[in-house]
């Protein structure tokens, strides 16, 4: 099964996006608006994710993590999308970031 995926360069501004990342990587930096789920709370989680607004983006530090879990979300009939490059990418292109411990934001 092919993941369908997107540049964050072509990420719409009010996307609704999932990040997978563990509580440490999230912490340390994440996107402004993102809701955090972290990848072994998928399955537990998926009826809160199929009643999300669709598509729904998924994004972790790379975007390997972020793959699996839109393949697993398309198997169950979410519309999901990878973000390619993940919180790296995001970072790299200057996007805006947060963390919740007061430090300055950053990809762990």
């Amino acid at each position: 099964m092919s993941v369908p995926t997107i540049d964050v360069s072509g990420l719409p501004e009010d996307a609704p996006l999932i990040d997978v990342r563990e509580d440490d990587e999230w912490t340390a930096g994440h996107a402004p608006g993102a809701v955090h789920i972290a990848m072994g709370q998928v399955v537990a989680r998926l009826d809160e994710l199929v009643a999300r607004e669709a598509p729904l983006y998924v994004v972790c530090r790379v975007g390997g993590r972020s793959g699996q879990v839109v393949q697993y979300l398309v198997g169950n009939g979410v519309d999901a999308v990878n973000v390619s490059g993940g919180m790296q990418a995001w970072a790299a292109a200057g996007r805006p970031m947060v963390s919740e411990n007061g430090a300055a934001a950053q990809v762990i």
